[in-house]
């Protein structure tokens, strides 16, 4: 979500410095565009921080029969990014 946030951001800042030619007597518009699209810059590059350091874990199942009593076995592993499965 934050990355397109970003985008959205941007877009709107390039619009209101390069698209508007309207002078306002109150607000800078120019600037008011170049804080936007440095703030949806900021926005994009910390979504895709968060998004490569988001932790993943793998679950896996495995389902066989005990030799011993004929009955059925689930094993269950989980684990995190970057380590062994057992």
């Amino acid at each position: 979500m934050s990355i397109g946030t970003g985008i959205v951001l941007f877009v709107i800042g390039a619009i209101l410095v390069y698209a508007l030619n309207v002078q306002v007597s109150w607000i800078d518009l120019d600037l008011v565009g170049y804080i936007l699209m440095g703030a949806g810059v900021l926005v994009f590059i910390i979504g895709i921080v968060m998004l490569m350091r988001r932790r993943r874990t793998d679950t896996i199942t495995r389902t066989g029969v005990d030799p011993d009593t004929g009955q059925p076995v689930t094993q269950r592993s989980t684990r995190a990014s970057g380590d062994e499965l057992p």
